[in-house]
């Protein structure tokens, strides 16, 4: 498994919605200048996740992007699952038909860390991490940019 650029920005996008959201819904203009990721990124990161319902938007003036639900319901392996990216360290993608239709020697080790990684991202919650990050930084309401490279 290797986490690409588009499942941490994905994470980072939607952790910065969850906590600047406010009043009105946030653009992603807003998130871009934040976070310093591409528009037009943004805005396919956020066409897979709205198709998840993992957000919703509206347009117009004042329009943006809101979470579709609570952010203590929204968990990482949501978001990465929303934008196409595979929890699965095995190489025959959980098949178990690796070499000549026959599962390889080492299937059932990657095919147990797949599963842990999948619990592990599935037990983190949007709202579990800007909590954790707020209390490490002494911040409740400030604009924060987190750091996707990590």
């Amino acid at each position: 498994m290797r986490l690409t650029t588009k499942g941490r920005y994905a994470v980072t996008a939607m952790l910065d919605l969850s906590l600047n959201y406010g009043v009105r819904p946030i653009t992603l203009a807003d998130i871009s200048d934040r976070q310093g990721i591409s528009l037009s990124y943004l805005e396919q990161l956020f066409s897979n996740l709205r198709r998840q319902g993992l957000v919703s938007s509206s347009r117009g003036p004042g329009g943006g992007y809101r979470l579709s639900r609570s952010a203590d319901e929204v968990t990482v392996l949501d978001i990465i699952s929303a934008v196409d990216e595979k929890v699965d360290t095995t190489r025959c993608e959980g098949k178990g038909n690796y070499s000549n239709g026959e599962q390889c020697l080492s299937h059932e080790i990657w095919h147990s860390l797949s599963e842990q990684i999948k619990m592990y991202l599935g037990g983190i919650t949007l709202g579990q991490v800007v909590k954790d990050h707020q209390m490490n930084n002494g911040t409740s309401d400030k604009v924060i940019k987190f750091e996707a490279t990590g």
